[in-house]
């Protein structure tokens, strides 16, 4: 198989019939990988997957191939294996003897002597060969669409359910949606050996190294991934130990190229100016993941928990507070709860002066339980909103009304505009 003095493997590849690839007894391959290669596409066109069964080396030198046996993956045989005493496992080998054999000539080229097409059980059908072992291939187009799908946060199974149409079909596509995840989870741990996750661990044992009080903590998945990360220096911890009674808790984006929310723990001191206690990238914002954060927290500062926490209107942020934090009364940010009722309210907010002035005035004004009611039921009749879905915010009131909020040291702090500001510097 030579062409001009070079193999012309290429050619090989871009063949479209079977015959054409049937292996014949005499050709010869300049190296053993091409000899694999070319009988995989053969065996791509007939429907069934090959193997390496046995191949036997050079005793002068190891690294030189003298023979190998190509077979089809269901050559040998395998028990089955029972379960529970009644079902058994589907038999996937059935002593098949399709081969081919090669054998390393005196001018260094590989020769088939042997060759087996027949087998002894079905080959795969055109829409099925795509799940056959070694047919299944991501070219590196695909690779990279699946790389930025990734990135963008699509979900694997919609990028392999999009690619699939483009090719006309799943038996098209070349691989399988095991293929993409495992595709992705090769490419994350390349990147992790010399990547963003080495760089911050590698900075974080130099810290720890020059001064042991500094704290990090990383949680990983269930496949070893990286998930979540939290880091606090002596500087932080101290300032928490003396300023941490109010904290401001936010969320941000567009801070790193995979959007993970970066979470800083804000605070002020005694002078009002921003100092920060902590700060985390996290996997997502979904309950666990703010049970996590708040469990370390709390490792981090010596199980000293805040007086007063601050956060945006996040149910999953809630609920950790809740089961971790316990104590610390939970205030909302005034101002989302204003842009909110913006959105929800609209109509109301444009078509009628006074709305605007009452609803604020709810929030912000009343030092009685009593006038508070008055004053909400009474912006209720006047407009007609009694029956408004997103007015159901009354029923947590004493996270937002500053009537509940008087009575909890809160530094003055009505908002999370701290955290914005930071995250806006920075």
């Amino acid at each position: 198989m030579e062409k001009d003095g070079k193999s012309n493997l290429e050619e090989v590849v871009s063949i479209d019939s079977e015959e054409d690839t049937t292996p014949k007894i005499g050709m010869e391959f300049d190296l053993e990988d091409e000899e694999y290669l070319y009988y995989n596409i053969y065996a791509g066109y007939v429907g069934f997957s090959i193997c390496r069964d046995w191949l036997n080396r050079s005793k002068a030198n190891k690294t030189t191939i003298i023979s190998c046996k190509f077979c089809c993956f269901k050559a040998s045989y395998k028990k089955e294996v029972a379960y529970d005493g009644k079902k058994s496992r589907m038999e996937l080998r059935y002593g098949c003897e399709a081969q081919v054999v090669i054998s390393r000539q005196k001018n260094g080229k590989y020769r088939i002597t042997l060759f087996e097409a027949k087998h002894n059980h079905e080959v795969a059908t055109l829409r099925s060969k795509h799940k056959l072992p070694t047919q299944r291939k991501i070219s590196a187009a695909q690779a990279a669409e699946a790389e930025l799908a990734n990135r963008s946060g699509i979900r694997q199974k919609l990028v392999f359910e999009f690619m699939s149409k483009q090719a006309g079909g799943r038996e098209n596509l070349g691989f399988t949606l095991k293929d993409t995840s495992s595709h992705l989870q090769s490419k994350q741990m390349r990147e992790m050996k010399e990547g963003e996750a080495f760089t911050l661990i590698h900075y974080f044992e130099m810290r720890k190294s020059e001064n042991a009080s500094f704290f990090y903590e990383i949680q990983l998945d269930v496949d070893d991934q990286i998930t979540n990360i939290f880091w606090a220096d002596p500087k932080m911890v101290v300032d928490y130990d003396l300023f941490g009674d109010i904290v401001c808790f936010d969320t941000t984006y567009r801070t790193n190229k995979n959007h993970r929310p970066l979470t800083p723990i804000i605070g002020v001191n005694h002078h009002r100016q921003t100092v920060v206690f902590g700060a985390k990238l996290l996997y997502n914002e979904t309950v666990e993941t703010f049970l996590w954060l708040f469990q370390i927290l709390l490792k981090a500062m010596c199980g000293k928990k805040p007086v007063t926490i601050f956060t945006d209107q996040d149910l999953a942020m809630a609920k950790a507070i809740v089961e971790v934090l316990l104590e610390p009364h939970h205030h909302l940010c005034q101002w989302h709860i204003y842009q909110n009722a913006l959105k929800k309210l609209n109509t109301y907010f444009q078509s009628l002066n006074s709305f605007a002035a009452e609803f604020k005035s709810c929030m912000c004004d009343h030092e009685y339980e009593d006038d508070f009611f008055q004053a909400w039921e009474s912006m209720l009749d006047k407009h007609g909103l009694q029956e408004n879905s997103w007015l159901i915010i009354f029923e947590v009131r004493e996270k937002w009304a500053m009537v509940y909020g008087r009575n909890h040291f809160c530094a003055n702090i009505t908002t999370t505009q701290l955290s914005e500001s930071f995250n806006s510097r920075l």
